[in-house]
C-alpha cells in the first residue's frame, strides 16, 4: 500500500487506478552546477538572481495542473498527460511544486509505502536550469520520504543524462540495476539506470 503526504493509507484498488502504462518514473532534466571536489552545487551554479525569501515548495493542487503540464511539455519529448498528474493527486502520492517569485519552476511526484519511496517525476523548467532548484526539490522529496518512515528511495534516469546522474550521486544514490527499454525515444526505447539511496546515508543539507 502507498502512504500519501497527508498520511492517509490508500486501498490497493485505488492505487491500481493510476494509469500504470504512463506512470513511468521520470528523470530529472539538467539540474544544477555540481562542484566535483565537494559533490555539492557550487556557489556559481546557484544563480545570482535567486531570492531565497521568494522560494517555496508547497503541495501540488489541481489548479496547479495547467502550469505543471506547461513545464512538462517544455521539458519532455514524451510528456505525461494532465490526467496522469490528476490521478497522482487523487491516489494521494506526494506531489509538490516549487515556486520562485510566484512562478512555478518545477515539481516532484513520489510514492511512499512499506518502508520504500519511489520518485516518479522530478522536473525543473528548462529555462531555469543551473540555479540549484533541482537539488533543493530533490532534497525536499528525500526528507519527505524520511518523515514518512521510508528507509530507501528509488528512481530511474537515462544513462545519457550525466548532469542528473552527477546530482543523484552527490547526495548518495548508487546504481542498483538497469531497466531495459524503459523510456520511449525517437528511435523506439531507451534503457534506464535504477538508482537507490538508503536515507540514513543522505548527504548534504536541503539548500546545499
Amino acid at each position: 500500500m502507498t502512504l500519501s503526504c497527508s498520511a492517509r493509507w490508500l486501498a490497493c484498488d485505488d492505487a491500481r487506478q493510476v494509469k500504470a502504462v504512463d506512470l513511468r518514473a521520470r528523470e530529472l532534466i539538467v539540474v544544477s552546477a555540481i562542484d566535483p571536489k565537494r559533490g555539492r552545487a557550487s556557489r556559481s551554479g546557484m544563480g545570482a538572481d535567486i531570492d531565497e525569501t521568494c522560494l517555496r515548495v508547497r503541495p501540488m493542487t489541481e489548479p496547479d495542473l495547467g502550469a505543471v503540464l506547461a513545464v512538462e511539455e517544455l521539458a519532455y519529448s514524451f510528456p505525461w498527460s494532465k490526467g496522469i498528474f490528476r490521478d497522482c493527486l487523487r491516489v494521494g502520492y506526494c506531489c509538490w511544486v516549487m515556486e520562485h517569485r510566484d512562478l512555478l519552476e518545477g515539481y516532484g511526484i513520489m510514492s511512499v509505502g512499506a518502508g520504500e519511496s519511489h520518485i516518479l517525476n522530478l522536473c525543473i523548467r528548462p529555462a531555469s536550469h543551473g540555479h540549484g532548484f533541482g537539488r533543493r526539490l530533490l532534497m525536499h522529496l528525500l526528507e519527505t520520504a524520511s518523515a514518512h518512515r521510508a528507509d530507501t528511495t528509488l528512481l530511474e534516469v537515462r544513462p545519457s543524462n550525466a548532469h542528473a546522474i552527477s546530482l543523484y550521486q552527490s547526495v548518495g544514490f548508487t546504481q542498483v540495476g538497469v531497466r531495459r527499454g524503459y523510456y520511449p525515444n525517437d528511435e523506439g526505447r531507451e534503457d534506464a539506470l535504477l538508482l537507490a539511496i538508503e536515507l540514513a546515508n543522505l548527504k548534504g543539507p536541503t539548500h546545499a
